[in-house]
């Protein structure tokens, strides 16, 4: 495994605080409150929260819906908001969602899911650059799929074929490619930040 996966393999692990479905995006330029507007969160419940309580939120929502978790948070890291969606995939995989957050700006997300399919995209002024599922980083889709493919191999992602072993670790592949692409870590203490969070607005 190589060395750069190390200080990302919390997050492949059930960790007691993101679990094993999440997304994580992180938006060049924006701030936390612009973000969450371009999800189209309720204005109204928009509010300062820890990590722990935007996941307790999301709890709450998954309790009473059969759909998606209905908060979100966001959080500013130097250039770049960085987006978690507990038990969520929008950016990642909703139809339309990806191409207006990244409207005008670059969003790397990163999406796992121990059910379904992980995802990782990336994505510039509302153009999909780049994207796979981490676990077949070899089947890529977007205007530039071999974009990154050097540094996907650096990070544990190069399998090539459906032959060839597949990724060590793909969460973690997946956000060391992002930490190269953005210059953001994401790290354990990103979630003892205070965060911007809100529900989506469902109308």
């Amino acid at each position: 495994m190589p060395d750069i996966l190390k200080s990302f393999s919390w997050l492949s692990r059930n960790d007691g605080r993101l679990g094993d479905i999440y997304g994580v995006s992180f938006i060049r330029d924006l701030s936390p409150r612009e973000v969450l507007t371009r999800l189209c969160v309720n204005p109204d419940t928009i509010e300062e929260m820890t990590f722990d309580e935007l996941d307790e939120y999301v709890d709450e929502c998954l309790a009473v819906s059969d759909g998606d978790a209905e908060y979100v948070g966001a959080v500013k890291a130097d250039d770049w908001a960085i987006l978690i969606e507990p038990s969520g995939w929008r950016v990642a995989a909703e139809p339309g969602v990806l191409e207006r957050v990244s409207r005008e700006t670059e969003v790397v997300s990163v999406n796992r899911h121990d059910y379904a399919s992980a995802r990782f995209v990336h994505a510039i002024d509302s153009d999909e650059i780049t994207c796979f599922d981490p676990l077949m980083p070899h089947l890529r889709s977007g205007s530039d799929p071999d974009r990154w493919v050097n540094q996907m191999r650096d990070v544990g992602l190069g399998r090539r074929t459906f032959e060839d072993p597949i990724p060590a670790d793909h969460i973690a592949g997946a956000f060391a490619l992002a930490s190269i692409i953005t210059g953001i870590s994401f790290s354990r203490d990103v979630l003892d930040m205070t965060f911007l969070g809100a529900a989506i607005d469902s109308d």
